[in-house]
């Protein structure tokens, strides 16, 4: 195995990476129904820091209580937030892990029964309920993300990755196929991008220069295109008040979805665009030391692992110990998983992947 995987990472923010593994943000439903810290959903994200990871990232967070996705979802858009988030990027923090936390607005991926209401969308939706956002409530949803930066960074976090990914809100706004809208929020791509632009402005001045900011986006799926999204990524990479990229892909060696772009992986639409700064980082189907080296030599910087670092707690370190290594294979049985930090809402939800759960 290539020693680089294991290598130091600094980014541009002046914040330092002990290796290339970074701990993608993963749904847990481990924190209260008001968004408070669990104790279940501490400790998972605890034992992947401890376990080497070299940047521990939450789960996908709420900044609006208009937002919320998922039952027992991290809170960050209450200052009642406060106290578990200083628990939680104090036990990350203490083994050397950079912590971040994922800002993220469900969109017309929310909650009906939770929020209480309608979704929110750029546009109205019939498939999911959604109803067409005002302006207001699209500038008070930007704001959201902005005064969740803020409270992440009061609450000793490193940093922030925000979720324009997966079909939630910033994606939704980017997409020719979800956003409808012909106002100055939506129509040509420079005016979908608009509102991810104003999040990344917002973020970057309210935080500083020296807190680590990143951004998260899907390349296809969920109404995007795929050319569209290349020229986002085009632009984001060369973007000063960003520190890195990060490309969900699903599976970091396939080909694209839209056959027009196919006869090469997906990856290299992104690996090949100039940067000036900003690093890239790569999700999707990534757990041996292989993989890892595959991802690095594609030519992104460090890898952001899901499914195998569930599995495995000390990933990074099996990784290093042995070049030959292999998550245990599905399903497992749930008592393993527990030894592995998750909790019983994390395994009742793991159950909903098929053959995960023995």
């Amino acid at each position: 195995m290539s020693t680089r995987a294991h290598e130091p990472l600094t980014f541009r923010c002046g914040k330092t990476m002990a290796n290339r593994y970074a701990l993608a943000p993963l749904t847990n439903q481990q924190s209260h129904a008001d968004g408070t810290l669990g104790e279940d959903e501490l400790r998972f994200l605890t034992m992947r820091a401890q376990g080497g990871f070299g940047l521990t990232m939450t789960c996908a967070a709420s900044i609006d209580p208009l937002g919320v996705a998922f039952e027992g979802q991290l809170g960050l858009h209450d200052d009642a937030h406060l106290p578990g988030l200083r628990r939680l990027a104090d036990a990350i923090r203490a083994h050397g892990s950079l912590a971040v936390a994922q800002l993220h607005h469900g969109g017309m991926r929310a909650l009906a029964e939770r929020i209480g209401r309608a979704p929110l969308a750029p546009s109205d939706n019939e498939r999911s309920g959604a109803v067409e956002m005002s302006e207001a409530e699209i500038c008070h949803a930007r704001d959201g993300f902005v005064a969740a930066a803020r409270r992440v960074q009061a609450a000793g976090f490193d940093g922030v990755e925000i979720h324009g990914a997966h079909g939630y809100l910033l994606a939704e706004f980017l997409s020719p196929e979800i956003n409808l809208r012909t106002d100055r929020w939506g129509g040509d791509p420079a005016r979908r991008f608009r509102l991810l632009d104003e999040v990344i402005a917002g973020v970057r001045a309210a935080t500083g220069p020296a807190f680590l900011v990143g951004v998260r986006i899907s390349p296809e799926r969920f109404g995007l295109d795929l050319g569209e999204m290349v020229t986002v990524a085009e632009r984001l990479l060369v973007d000063a008040r960003i520190d890195f990229l990060d490309v969900s892909l699903w599976d970091y060696a396939k080909e694209p979805a839209d056959s027009a772009y196919a006869g090469r992986t997906l990856a290299s639409y992104f690996t090949g665009l100039p940067r000036d700064g900003v690093l890239l980082a790569g999700a999707g189907k990534i757990a041996t030391p292989a993989d890892v080296d595959a991802l690095l030599d594609a030519g992104f910087d460090f890898a952001l692992l899901g499914r195998a670092a569930i599995l495995h707690h000390d990933l990074p370190r099996l990784h290093a110990a042995d070049p030959a290594f292999s998550p245990r294979p599905l399903p497992v049985p749930a008592a393993t998983l527990a030894a592995e930090g998750l909790g019983p809402a994390f395994i009742d939800y793991m159950r909903r992947w098929d053959g995960f759960v023995g």
